[in-house]
C-alpha cells in the first residue's frame, strides 16, 4: 500500500485530479447543507447576478444556481459510480465465464458481446431510457447496459492468460471448485486492470448522463448539470454563464477522473512496480 501511494504521488497530474475529484465529492456530500433548499424552487427574480444571497446568481426562472450545482454534483456522481459498478459487475461476469471455461461458452458470450458492440452506444442509451421512462434508476441501468462490453473483453483476456498458469493448474489439481479458483486466485490478479478501466468509465458515464439530461431524458425530479446546460441554452447569447457554470463543473469532474485514472494506471501497472 505504501509503495502504491508513493508511485501514485509521483504524478502531479494524478494528485491534481485527486484534489479536484475530492472537491467535487465534498460538494456532493455537504453542498445541500451549505446551500439548503429545493433546486427547482423559484427564490428570486430571473437572471440575477452573483450576490451574497445567491453566490452564482439565479437562472431564467429565478432558481438558485449554486443550489442547482450542489445537487447536480450529487446526481452526476451517483449515476457515474453506480452505473460503472453495475457495468463492471456485468462485464466481469461475462468476461470471466468466457475466459475461464472457453469453448462454446466463450464463443456464445463473445458473440453476444459483439452484438452489443455493433449498436451505437448513445443511441442505444437514448432508446433504453425512453422505453424505461426517464429516472435515475433507468439512466443507471441504461448506461451500464451500453458500457459493459469493453470490460468483458479485457477480463476475458486476463482470464485466458491466467487460466493456464501453473498455480491455477495446481489449484485445479488439488480439487478446488471453479468458484473458489476464480474468486480467490484469478480475480485478485486482474483486479488492478479492472480498477483502472472502471475509473475511466466513471468519466464516460457522467458525460453520457449529462448528454441524456441535456436532451430531456434525465430524471425530471433530480437536478443535474446536463439539465442545467440544456435549460440555459436558449439564453446562451444573453446570459452564457447559465451554461458555462454547469459546463465547467462537468469539465472539471471528467478531467479529474481521467487524471486519477491515469495515475492509477501508472501506479498499478505491473511493469512499473519495481520502480
Amino acid at each position: 500500500m505504501k509503495s502504491f501511494a508513493r508511485r501514485f504521488g509521483r504524478s502531479r497530474s494524478a494528485m491534481l485530479g485527486l484534489v479536484l475529484l475530492t472537491g467535487v465529492m465534498l460538494l456532493a456530500l455537504v453542498g445541500p447543507v451549505l446551500f439548503p433548499g429545493d433546486p427547482f424552487e423559484m427564490v428570486g427574480k430571473p437572471f440575477l447576478g452573483a450576490s451574497e444571497a445567491y453566490p452564482l446568481g439565479t437562472d431564467m426562472l429565478g432558481r438558485d444556481v449554486a443550489v442547482q450545482i450542489a445537487y447536480g454534483a450529487r446526481t452526476s456522481l451517483l449515476i457515474g459510480f453506480c452505473s460503472t459498478a453495475l457495468a463492471l459487475l456485468l462485464g466481469s461476469l461475462v468476461g470471466g465465464l468466457a475466459g475461464y471455461y472457453g469453448g462454446l461458452a466463450d464463443d456464445g458470450l463473445m458473440r453476444l458481446t459483439e452484438i452489443f458492440q455493433t449498436i451505437p452506444v448513445f443511441l442505444f442509451a437514448i432508446m433504453l431510457v425512453a422505453v424505461m421512462t426517464p429516472s435515475v434508476q433507468s439512466v443507471i441501468v441504461a448506461i451500464a447496459i451500453v458500457s459493459w462490453t469493453p470490460i468483458a473483453r479485457v477480463v476475458r483476456g486476463e482470464f485466458l492468460s491466467l487460466r493456464n498458469r501453473e498455480f491455477i493448474m495446481a489449484c485445479d489439481g488439488m480439487g478446488m471448485s471453479d468458484m473458489r479458483i476464480i474468486v480467490r486466485h484469478i480475480l485478485p490478479n486482474c483486479l488492478s486492470t479492472v480498477i483502472v478501466i472502471g475509473s475511466l468509465m466513471v468519466a464516460t458515464a457522467i458525460l453520457t448522463e449529462s448528454a441524456l439530461s441535456f436532451l430531456g431524458l434525465g430524471d425530471p425530479n433530480a437536478m443535474s448539470w446536463g439539465f442545467m446546460v440544456g435549460a440555459g441554452r436558449e439564453f446562451l447569447m444573453r446570459d452564457p454563464w447559465l451554461c458555462a457554470i454547469p459546463g465547467l463543473a462537468i469539465l472539471c469532474t471528467v478531467l479529474a477522473i481521467n487524471l486519477v485514472g491515469e495515475g492509477l494506471n501508472d501506479a498499478l501497472n505491473p511493469r512499473l512496480r519495481h520502480l
